[in-house]
């Protein structure tokens, strides 16, 4: 005679609960395939456009825009430490080597602005075109040598210069950034984006000081020196510069009214 515990047992209710995880692994099963299908499409177009001369040009622009930028922070970092503007835990600038000591606080600032600024010299002729503004003022090379040159006397000043306070200074680096800007851009997409980038560049500024990761000797704007968003807008006056500059070979477009 066969035991209770041979037998198998079954029920309505079992057999419905094992149709539905059926129906439900079945349907997760072709969303999943769905999403991959839509992924494996999208890498597809990505390497179509890449593979474009349109896309490599973007890749080596944004590429230049990074040394450029990660340089340049690199090299105006490092004369804010020298002029003990800029001061950076003193457990890692303890270093018996001037220039470990020197170089070794800062190695995160260029790949960070180097980033920035491959974002916003990619941003500049992306809004010029959008707007169908052309930017023709100036675009030549030794025009945006000039740019780099005068930003860079700009932030050399806000080291060297020695003012009453730091007010002063400030409203003289403004004056100073929007002459820049004058003399080397006046569209109004550069102002905009210019201010832009010097306002999130400075709420960016105001959060790591906050954290403890560095800081500024006498600040008197919240905890960074008043007169930082003024090289932040000339440094993306003048890399959107450098960016429009790099895009020359693209056609723009242009709005018809």
């Amino acid at each position: 005679m066969p035991r209770l515990e041979d037998r198998c047992w079954s029920c309505s209710c079992t057999r419905g609960k094992h149709k539905l995880d059926a129906r439900t692994t079945a349907w997760l099963a072709a969303k999943v395939g769905e999403a991959m299908a839509r992924v494996n499409g999208l890498l597809r177009q990505a390497h179509a456009s890449l593979a474009q001369p349109r896309g490599q040009h973007l890749v080596s622009r944004s590429l230049v825009l990074f040394l450029i930028g990660a340089f340049l922070a690199l090299v105006l970092n490092l004369l804010q430490i020298q002029r003990n503007v800029t001061l950076f835990p003193d457990d890692i600038l303890s270093s018996s080597d001037v220039l470990s000591s020197s170089i070794s606080p800062v190695w995160w600032v260029p790949p960070c602005c180097g980033t920035a600024a491959a974002v916003v010299g990619l941003l500049y002729p992306c809004i010029d075109s959008h707007l169908g503004e052309p930017h023709k003022f100036k675009r030549e090379w030794a025009s945006v040598m000039r740019c780099i040159a005068v930003f860079v006397g700009i932030n050399h000043a806000s080291a060297k210069l020695d003012f009453a306070n730091n007010v002063q200074l400030s409203l003289t680096l403004a004056a100073l950034s929007l002459g820049l800007w004058w003399m080397f851009d006046r569209s109004r997409s550069g102002l905009g984006l210019g201010i832009t980038t010097a306002f999130v560049a400075t709420l960016i500024a105001q959060l790591l000081v906050y954290n403890g990761v560095y800081q500024y000797t006498s600040p008197d704007f919240l905890y960074i020196r008043s007169w930082l968003p003024c090289i932040f807008f000339s440094g993306g006056v003048t890399i959107g510069n450098i960016g429009r500059q790099l895009a020359m070979g693209i056609p723009e477009k242009v709005h018809k009214d």
